[in-house]
């Protein structure tokens, strides 16, 4: 198997008789210091953070969209907001990958929540000044996506550092279960009903969930700064974003699920740009019915995330996140092939539990095979090829909306996802997920 870590330096020799440690100790290893009850108190906190951030994500991104369409009937246009969401993935993800390495990923992620709170605010003002126009809503969206790249890329950092090993699994099932139950289920279905008091109101909520979740970080216990080797050269910026992506490159199973995940997230990116249009133009439903179309993800990705054990038992981790494939397949199929509000609600509960299954055994399988600090560069550049394919998608499905229609665009996506069966199936084998430590073995 090719080396999945960044080398370290060989400590000198150090005489017997000489009590300091070597001058390139190495760093303290992952989630140690911590007991069972912190951990599981951690777990709780982030946990907690996740689904009131989220929360008030799945909020903004549906009022944003909508927005959107009271200005325009561009396809291209409209998808231009979730473009500007998701598009800070492709510009700084690498560079905030070495912020994380280097700093208190705390502190982080109150930035991120600090500049979302900025973004809410102008939004806000724009409102009221009645000027809530497209160059608006793509500033706010823009700042708002930056801020979930140093927030996303902070929080998964974190769990190796507050969690101890044996629990990072049932960790990663609760975090990535919050993430798409708000997200994608209450985050709509609450967006929806806060729409129709306005969306000043539904705004503003968010900017109190913000806040909330700035709260509920102070009670995360352990340390959040990255370890270091002692006496050893930081590097500048570029020389640690190429360790990150070295990282990535270098392990055949890391780089195969980096891959495959780039396609699942274009087609996410298709999903959630063009959904606003499908909703208003072919299926003609008001925002409460939009909202619980969405919703429907978070109820695919609650079953997930309370299945995951049991369906890796059963299916394997392989399985389970090959059914991620069908199940992002049919969300971007049922668009294309039916009007029918419910079949596209189904499709999306498939796409949101396959995608819970995949992110949860993706997680664990990294934070198994990466130092931990090499983890926000790693998770930098895993998402660099990954979520920033979802501002390519949603900008490729809005052309392709423009120039051919709705349909076309959704079929494009589907038979996309579908061409990634074969290779995922020929180099995600047995062998090589048998080569990933377990999680309770590693100290």
């Amino acid at each position: 198997m090719e080396p999945t870590k960044a080398p370290r330096s060989t400590p000198d020799p150090t005489p017997a008789a000489a009590p300091a440690p070597a001058p390139e100790q190495a760093p303290e290893p992952a989630g140690s210091g911590l007991d069972r009850r912190t951990s599981d108190r951690n777990t709780t906190v982030l946990v907690s953070f996740t689904a009131v951030t989220n929360l008030a994500d799945g909020v903004t991104k549906m009022v944003l969209p909508l927005m959107a369409t009271r200005v325009t009937e561009s396809p291209a246009l409209v998808s231009g907001v979730s473009l500007c969401l998701t598009l800070p993935w492709l510009l700084i993800a690498l560079h905030v990958g070495v912020l994380v390495d280097r700093f208190d990923r705390r502190r982080l992620l109150w930035v991120a929540n600090v500049m979302r709170l900025v973004a809410i605010g102008a939004l806000l003002a724009s409102i009221s000044g009645d000027s809530a126009g497209l160059p608006v809503l793509y500033a706010g969206g823009l700042l708002l996506g930056i801020a979930e790249v140093i927030a996303l890329t902070s929080a998964a950092a974190l769990v190796p550092s507050v969690v101890i090993p044996e629990g990072r699994t049932r960790a990663n099932a609760w975090v990535a279960g919050a993430e798409t139950v708000c997200n994608e289920f209450c985050g709509p279905f609450v967006g929806g009903l806060l729409m129709a008091a306005g969306a000043a109101v539904a705004l503003g909520s968010t900017g109190v969930a913000y806040v909330l979740a700035m709260i509920v970080l102070a009670f995360l216990a352990g340390r959040m700064t990255p370890g270091t080797t002692p006496g050893r050269p930081v590097g500048t910026v570029n020389q640690r974003i190429a360790e990150g992506l070295k990282v990535l490159w270098r392990h055949r199973l890391l780089r195969v699920m980096a891959f495959s995940l780039t396609v699942l997230a274009s087609c996410w990116g298709a999903w959630l740009a063009l959904m606003p249009l499908v909703a208003t133009s072919l299926l003609d439903l008001s925002e409460r019915q939009y909202g619980v179309v969405l919703s429907a993800l978070g109820v695919g990705g609650l079953v997930g995330a309370l299945t995951v054990g049991l369906v890796n038992r059963v299916l394997g981790r392989r399985g389970a996140m090959f059914a991620d494939l069908l199940g992002t397949a049919a969300m971007v199929a049922a668009p294309a092939l039916s009007s029918n509000m419910w079949v596209v609600a189904g499709g999306a509960f498939a796409g949101g539990m396959g995608g819970i299954l995949w992110t949860v055994n993706s997680r664990t399988i990294s934070q198994q095979l990466v130092d931990i600090g090499m983890m926000g560069r790693y998770n930098a550049a895993a998402r660099l090829f990954s979520w920033g394919a979802m501002p390519l998608g949603a900008g490729l499905g809005g052309l392709l909306a423009e120039w051919f229609g709705l349909r076309t665009a959704f079929l494009v996506f589907t038979v996309a996802a579908l061409l990634l069966i074969v290779p995922f199936l020929r180099m995600v084998t047995p062998a090589a997920l048998a080569e990933v430590p377990d999680p309770g073995s590693r100290p």
